[in-house]
């Protein structure tokens, strides 16, 4: 009897193909379980932990009660955050201020001049920036809050119990303890 038959089979019975999947499947498996590898993301290497502040900017947002929607984030205190649709964990909120929506209005001299916006639909429009207080990864090149970096421009979302705001980073600030 040959070793090898004419269909790939060994001694009749197993096919070589058989044999090297199975060969694979094992490395792979021994690989994930036995052979130790370095625990946590990049981003996470070289980074101490220091307390943080971002900043927020809220524009435009349409409520039926700005004041009751500002009143309801400061109450709560904490915000739970969402970085590029990941949720990351509770995070401190730290104020929330309400900005001012005016409109600019020439002068017959020729100047400029801010006045309140008066168009009533604005009633129901608020503009905020609220600003979250943590404890965030410090890297050479990134601020982490879990395995996201926390930049300028990056899209956030913040929820709370009768919110969910998308909005954007304009400030982060890194505190010396």
């Amino acid at each position: 009897m040959a070793i090898l038959d004419s269909r790939g089979r060994l001694f009749g019975k197993v096919s070589i193909l058989d044999i090297g999947a199975a060969l694979v499947i094992g490395a792979t498996i021994a690989g994930i379980f036995l052979v130790p590898g370095d625990s946590g993301s990049v981003a996470q290497i070289g980074a101490t932990r220091k307390p943080v502040e971002v900043d927020l900017m809220v524009r435009g947002l349409t409520v039926t009660d700005p004041e009751a929607l500002l009143q309801s984030i400061r109450d709560e205190g904490k915000t739970e955050i969402i970085i590029r649709n990941q949720t990351y964990s509770e995070v401190a909120i730290k104020s929330v201020q309400e900005l001012p929506r005016s409109v600019a209005t020439p002068q017959p001299d020729g100047s400029i001049r801010s006045f309140p916006d008066p168009r009533p639909e604005l009633d129901f429009t608020v503009d905020m920036l609220v600003t979250l207080h943590g404890e965030a990864q410090v890297s050479n090149n990134a601020v982490v809050f879990g395995n996201n970096k926390m930049k300028i421009g990056s899209p956030v979302t913040i929820e709370g119990l009768t919110y969910q705001i998308n909005t954007s980073i304009v400030g982060v600030r890194i505190l010396e303890e």
